[in-house]
């Protein structure tokens, strides 16, 4: 999936500003941090959080850098402004992950213009994002 030319900018903006201490309010972006595979050094990437029967999940982009280091380990954090949580994501097997692909329309909109854009998605309907299965994994994050 091609990414529109704002993302990567918009994303170093809005870590920036995540370091500085600024929230996002309660359904606005976290930063992921994990470990790079390669580098072993910290890597960082705003993410937004659906919250389903008490547990934290995160959907990642076709393609995203993150999810090769995450695989690699699964030990991360989240941050909400200066507050940090240690997580371990946990990769969902496809029957997990499907009922949450089909509620990420809804529950985080702003997929549904990200994947418009890159042309994965029509309108939003749940039955696209389903057909996602095996290109846009979902990570539960649990405590570490």
């Amino acid at each position: 999936m091609k990414l529109p030319w704002y993302i990567k900018p918009g994303n170093k903006a809005i870590v920036a500003l995540s370091r500085l201490g600024l929230r996002f309010g309660a359904k606005g972006p976290v930063i992921l941090t994990v470990t790079g595979r390669k580098s072993g050094k910290p890597r960082a990437t705003p993410v937004t959080l659906m919250f389903v029967d008490g547990k934290q999940y995160v959907a990642a982009a076709p393609e995203a850098a993150w999810i090769a280091n995450v695989r690699a380990d699964q030990a991360a954090t989240l941050s909400r402004g200066r507050r940090v949580e240690r997580v371990r994501a946990i990769e969902l097997s496809d029957a997990d992950a499907r009922p949450l692909l089909r509620l990420l329309p809804n529950m985080v909109p702003g997929w549904v213009g990200f994947l418009r854009q890159g042309g994965l998605v029509t309108d939003g309907d749940p039955d696209e994002f389903e057909a996602l299965l095996g290109r846009m994994p979902i990570f539960r994050m649990d405590p570490a």
